[in-house]
Formats: C-alpha cells, sequence, structure tokens
C-alpha cells in the first residue's frame, strides 16, 4: 500500500504494482543531438491484455531515418525499483539522470542533467492535477522533464553518436488505452535554450459521456506557464488537416497560440486495452510556431517557432475540434 502511495505522488515511478490485465505503462525518451542531425525517442514500458498476457518492450524510434524497431522482453524482465524512477528491461536502464541501452543495434549510455520537472504538489500530483486522483481514467499522462542537457556517446548501428550538449525530454503514460482521439506536440528547440513546449489535446471519456481535455506548459527559462482543464483555461481553437494543427489557449493571464506544421511520420505501436495492437503516426521533425501573450499588458513573452518537434494527430479528430 506504501509504495502505491508513493508512486502515487510521483507520476514518474512505475505506477504498475499489483496490476496483471488490461494495463499499459511506458515512458517517452526524446533525443536530440546537439547538430539536430540525429533524433530519436525510446519507449520502455509493459503491456497486459485482457487474458492477462504480459510482456515488457523498448520500442525504437529514429526520427530522422523514420524507421522503428520494436524490442520485445518477457515481463520478468521488467524490474523497477521502488521509491524511483529507475527501471530495467533486461540489460537496459531508465532513470530521470541517466539511460543506459545494450540492444541489438544500439549500445551506450546517455546521462541528463538540468531537469525540468512539472510541480507535483500533494494536491495537484503532476501534470494531470486533480484528474490524478480519479480512479477510472481511460489514460494517465506524466512529465518527468520538460528539457534538459544530454552527455554521452550511443553506438548505433556499428558507429559511434556523441549526443553531448545535446537536448532531451522525458513523459509517460499510463492506463488501459489512449484516447481515441488526441493531438500531441512537444519541443525544447527554439531560437534560444531554455525553452519548452508540450501541448494535447485529447477526447477524455467521463462516466457515460466525455469532454475535450487539454494539457499544455511552455517553459519559459526560469518559470512553467501551464493552460488544463482544471486551471481555468479555455480552448478556444482546436483543429487539424493535413498540413497544420491549429490550437489556442487562453486563461485570465496569458494567450497561447500554437499552429504546428505537419511533417512525415513513423507508424508506432499504441496500446488499446492495454496492449500494444494500435498504430500511431509520430513526426519527429515537425515545426511549431507559439505565440504567448500576456494580457495584463499586452505584450508577447514568446514569438518563436520550434523545431524537431514530435507531433501526432491521431484518431478521429473531429471528435475534438473546436
Amino acid at each position: 500500500m506504501f509504495t502505491k502511495l508513493n508512486a502515487f505522488f510521483n507520476p514518474e515511478q512505475f505506477q504498475g504494482w499489483g496490476k496483471k490485465k488490461n494495463y499499459f505503462e511506458g515512458w517517452y525518451f526524446k533525443l536530440i543531438s546537439a547538430d539536430e542531425k540525429i533524433a530519436f525517442a525510446f519507449i520502455p514500458g509493459i503491456a497486459m491484455d485482457a487474458a492477462g498476457n504480459q510482456h515488457a518492450f523498448i520500442q525504437v524510434l529514429d526520427g530522422k531515418k523514420q524507421t522503428t524497431v520494436y524490442h520485445k522482453f518477457a515481463i520478468n524482465d521488467f524490474i523497477p525499483q521502488l521509491k524511483k524512477f529507475s527501471i530495467a528491461i533486461g540489460d537496459n536502464n531508465f532513470s530521470e539522470q541517466q539511460l543506459q541501452l545494450n540492444l541489438p543495434k544500439i549500445k551506450g549510455t546517455l546521462n541528463f542533467s538540468g531537469n525540468v520537472l512539472w510541480p507535483k504538489p500533494w494536491h495537484s500530483p503532476g501534470i494531470m492535477g486533480p484528474f490524478a486522483f480519479v480512479p477510472f481514467m481511460e489514460c494517465y499522462h506524466g512529465i518527468v522533464s520538460m528539457d534538459h542537457i544530454i552527455r554521452g556517446k550511443l553506438e548505433i548501428d556499428g558507429a559511434t553518436v556523441d549526443f553531448s550538449n545535446g537536448r532531451g525530454y522525458v513523459e509517460k503514460d499510463w492506463g488501459r488505452s489512449f484516447p481515441s482521439a488526441y493531438f500531441w506536440m512537444q519541443s525544447n528547440h527554439f531560437s534560444e535554450a531554455g525553452i519548452s513546449l508540450k501541448c494535447s489535446v485529447a477526447k477524455i471519456p467521463w462516466l457515460r459521456s466525455s469532454f475535450v481535455g487539454f494539457i499544455a506548459g511552455v517553459w519559459l527559462k526560469d518559470r512553467l506557464i501551464r493552460f488544463t482543464t482544471y486551471n481555468q483555461s479555455k480552448l478556444r481553437k482546436s483543429f487539424a488537416n493535413e498540413k497544420e494543427v491549429e490550437i489556442v489557449l487562453e486563461n485570465k493571464n496569458y494567450l497561447l497560440e500554437i499552429l504546428a506544421h505537419r511533417n512525415n511520420t513513423t507508424q508506432l505501436a499504441s496500446p488499446i486495452n492495454g496492449f500494444m495492437n494500435g498504430r500511431i503516426e509520430e513526426s519527429m521533425t515537425s515545426s511549431i510556431a507559439v505565440m504567448l501573450t500576456d494580457k495584463k499588458n499586452n505584450k508577447i513573452l514568446l514569438s518563436d517557432t520550434g523545431n524537431n518537434a514530435g507531433l501526432e494527430v491521431a484518431g478521429n479528430i473531429q471528435e475534438i475540434i473546436v
């Protein structure tokens, strides 16, 4: 019981203690090299279907070459640590400060520093806010680090790739399934270091109905400006076509206008009722134009474009058009 309670208030940690079926949990490690020529996402996790079949996995996305590999492991190879975010899958290890890989074509160790955390007070544990206390949510979400510096090298397909002074981002999801429709985007590659954007809009099942929920955060060097369903922000626009995704969010202090330009995507496995049988398309080479305005003095705090952006447009998006 204490283990579950400790994990609940620390969403970056493993949440699936005692789960046997209809459950998934995965972390998303995004890595961009300093010269921005190399972009990878490593996604470790576990999957359990309705019959109790279970396995661990490490999904690898090469964002530039647009390839994916799904490495499957026995569930016993998945070993989470108590009271901290640290998981092992076979000879691979993942934590807030480090990533150690020993995969067939990728090996090495990367270290992270200067991690930007999402606040997690007891009454609002992480990015889910008070929704974290709702026991029947389809999918829960967490931010491990909005932005950090990478040190170290990986051997990829026999070649040494130096990620030192590159930038990274880490988030996670857990629950039963991804939403039936959602937009997700993230970039920490703006014209200046120390700026990061994460934004998602999704159809959220709620009892016998549903609503369009949203979470966005802009890290501006020393402060995090948040727009969420639960902090009295409003979703003014949510739209997508084959080329663009447009989102406008507003609260009493700020106006956030986002225009994401979609680029080539790669197919990833995604969870449906706990098992990784779904398919989504993700780009790691999109761009996101962002304008953040302080409404009190009509001052533009940020007008910039984030590159190397992660972008997903999934499901029946008509359900989340506003």
